[in-house]
This record gives C-alpha cells, structure tokens and sequence, in this order.
C-alpha cells in the first residue's frame, strides 16, 4: 500500500491510535500498542471505538489474535480487524480458518526498553552541532513529523549518530512494511543472476499461460516497475474496498498469491504505473516457485528463509531480519518484515555497494542498475525502490528531487519507514516510527534537512 507514503488513515475515525495509510508510495497501517512477538501487548492492542476486543470477533489468545469468520464479512469490522493483525503476525487465524506462519526465532519484535529516548550505547564520534540538530528535530518535533522510534545514520559504512525513542533500542525489531518490496526485488536478482529467472522473459505465472491471456506478456521487469497492467486497488476508499486490505486482511489472506494472480488486466503491460502490494506478492510467489516445485506450505516457507538466509541474511549479517508468511508459504514480500534498525541499514549499505559486501559482489552491477534506473511510466520509481527523480504531474511525492542529488534512492514503507540511500555523500539513513498522512510533508522536509548537512 501506498505511492512513496501515504494514508489509510481514514480509518483513524474507528480505532483511536490506529494509522493507516493511502495511495501509492509505502504502505500504512499501524497498532501502537503491540510490542512483542511473544504475546505481550500494551494497552490498546485491540481498538476499542468502532470495533474491538468486545463483542466483535476478535479475541487475544495466548499471544495469537483470533478473528472469526463472522467479523471478516462485516466490512465495517474488516478495517478495524485488519488493523489489529497488523502489528502481530503471530496470529493463529486469518479470514476465519488460515493459518499465518510462525516467524523464524530472533530477537522479539519492538522490545521494551528503559524509559526515555535511548542514545546509542557504544560511543560515537563527535558530530557537528548543525547536523545533531537535525538529527534530533525528527524526535523532538513529533508534533510535526510523528513518533520517530529509530533513527541511525552511517557515513563510509560507519556509525555517526544512532538514537532510539522510548521503549525501543538497538534490539527492537520493527515493522517494515514497503521496505520489504525492495527486499523482494534483490531476491528475484539473485535468481535472475543464476539464470533461474528472466528479467524480459515472461513471468513464470502458471494462471497467466493459457492461450490468448493478456497476462501472459507481463514479464518480470513490468512486475518490477510496477507496470504490469494488472487490476488493482492500493488504498479503497473507504479502505476495506481496496485490494490491499482484502489481500492482508480479507478473503485473499488465505493464499495472497492466489487473489494477486486472479486479477484481470485492466491495461496493457508498460501502459500505466499502478503501485501495488499485491505485485511484489506475485514477485514473492514466482522466487518461491522457481525455488522448490513443492505446495507444501512448510516446503515452500522452509526454501525461502534458507534462500533468504544463504543469499542475503547471513552474508550481509542481518540477524534480525524475519520475514513473514501466509498460510499457503508465501512470503509477504510487498508488506511484512521485521528487522532492527541496524541491520535496516546493512541491506542500505549493500545497496549503496551496489551489491557489493566486505569486498565480495554478491549482486550483479547490472541488477542494480536496472533497479536504479528510472522507469518507463514513472521517473520516480526505479526497480521496486524509489528515487529521488521527479514524478508524473499529479503523483504523490516520495522523496525530495527539488533539493537532493539525484543519485539518492529509497526503500519506503508504510507511516514513515525509510532506507535513505546518499551515494555520492557516501550515506546511509535509517529512520523507523509512526507517521500520519498529513504530517508526512513536515518528515520529508525534516529528512532532506538532515541529508541535506550530510
């Protein structure tokens, strides 16, 4: 969900402290008060106004929310359900029966720290009073950027300011959301590195090959670009209308790849730029297929985190890094991974490397110029990353072209996840927290602030 980062946050009106987001870029939707993987939760998990715990079908069990089939088919309830998933992802039923995936062990997800914003706890060297400034408006302003809950900033590979708001810290594993699209698409460079994949070749989706399907001309680089011509609804309005929310949280939930690859084509491939969550599921699917022939949902979850560990995770030392999964084994790819901030920053400093770690390329050049290559329909959007380009008159804006250096690009998620990549300022930003739909001019300003002393 979302054009570089945006709303859903309409829903804001049915469950106080409950965010989500909009139209094309990064994805939004938000439960504050879930904390860990284990089952603890603070107040508020379940919202109460328009639709909670009491009498509406959802119920906290052991650490697992449990929601019945009653509440999916009520739409009024599905945006406030969907919301309470949001946050977990260790639940035990989606859309009344399936079953998510549990996540791989690692560090539990936002854990409680000691009160008060948390500096860094290893020392670091002194940064110009200007820049600290900056640094420290994106957690003293929260009036007008939101709450930041990390922010840590690498030059030449090397920590210079790190700083965590209260009840977070250097171990706290935080959501993604369209952080992971970026994610994905390295995932489908390794493949198609290997030769196991084409990038202008048709993608290998089996519903799509029957003769005369319009869908059999999407190839891999339209799933990419977000070009596919796919039908396809980021953000509804109201929001449980949209694709998204029935994909996450709706009747697609079950087998997001199924819902994503049933979809008719609504135009031509390379005719329009429609950002789309279910795309960079189906992208998901495909490095799932083309690693295991298997159904089983155990096999095909098993083959992707050993993939995942192998080609990405351990090389790049993201330990944190927890992918999750929907009942039928397929990775979330365009929404739902969890990783602490530092290791955020390790997948920023392999693609400010260019594919590149410890001297060693794992990534082809040519992969990661593809993916920094501004788009046919959309300047803006490269490869499943943003740039800092301009876009088509009327889009939402993502980044900062108007101030930035153009080299600079972005993995952007949902309420005001960013991966800010500087090459040619030999930077890397990591900034995790909640934001709302009308403060995100105020963060952007804040963040091309900051990269702007860098």
């Amino acid at each position: 969900m979302n054009d570089g980062n945006f709303q859903i946050s309409k829903i804001a009106a049915i469950a106080p402290r409950i965010s989500t987001h909009g139209r094309q870029p990064p994805q939004r939707l938000d439960l504050r008060g879930l904390r860990s993987r284990s089952g603890t939760t603070g107040a508020g998990v379940v919202g109460s106004g328009g639709g909670g715990a009491g009498g509406s079908g959802v119920a906290a069990v052991g650490g697992s929310v449990l929601v019945t089939h009653r509440m999916i088919t009520k739409k009024a309830m599905l945006a406030s359900a969907a919301l309470a998933l949001v946050g977990v992802w260790s639940l035990s039923h989606v859309a009344g029966s399936a079953t998510i995936a549990p996540a791989a062990p690692g560090p539990a997800i936002g854990v409680p720290m000691p009160k008060g914003a948390i500096e860094t706890a290893a020392p670091l060297p002194a940064l110009a009073p200007a820049i600290k400034a900056r640094a420290d408006a994106l957690f003293d302003d929260a009036d007008a950027v939101g709450e930041t809950r990390a922010l840590y900033v690498l030059r030449d590979g090397q920590p210079i300011y790190e700083r965590y708001g209260e009840g977070f810290g250097p171990d706290s594993k935080l959501i993604s959301w369209s952080m992971a699209k970026s994610i994905t698409a390295v995932l489908a460079g390794f493949l198609v590195a290997d030769g196991q994949l084409s990038l202008d070749g048709p993608a290998p989706v089996a519903a799509w090959q029957r003769s005369g399907d319009p869908r059999g001309a999407i190839t891999l680089k339209h799933l990419l670009h977000m070009s596919s011509g796919l039908e396809h609804v980021e953000n509804g309005d109201p929001v449980w209308d949209g694709d998204t929310v029935t994909m996450l949280f709706g009747t697609g939930a079950p087998d997001m790849a199924a819902f994503a690859e049933a979809k008719p084509a609504a135009a031509q491939p390379d005719e329009i730029f429609n950002y789309s969550s279910a795309t960079s599921v189906i992208l998901a699917d495909i490095v799932a297929d083309t690693l295991t022939p298997s159904k089983s949902p155990d096999a095909r979850r098993d083959a992707m985190r050993d993939f995942i560990a192998g080609r990405l995770a351990e090389p790049l030392g993201m330990t944190s890094l927890t992918p999750e999964f929907d009942a039928a084994g397929t990775m979330i790819g365009g929404s739902v991974m969890h990783a602490t901030a530092r290791d955020y920053a390790k997948f920023g400093e392999f693609l400010r490397n260019h594919g590149v770690v410890n001297g060693q390329r794992l990534l082809p050049e040519s992969w990661m110029n593809f993916m920094l290559k501004p788009s046919p329909r959309d300047g803006g959007y490269g490869g499943h990353i943003w740039l800092n380009r301009p876009r088509p008159a009327g889009s939402d804006a993502a980044l900062w072209p108007d101030r930035g250096p153009n080299d600079l690009f972005a993995c952007i998620g949902h309420q005001g996840q960013y991966i800010i990549v500087s090459p040619s300022q030999r930077v890397t930003i990591v900034r995790l927290g909640i934001t709302t739909d009308d403060q995100f001019p105020e963060l952007r300003r804040h963040l091309a602030d900051l990269t702007e002393l860098l």
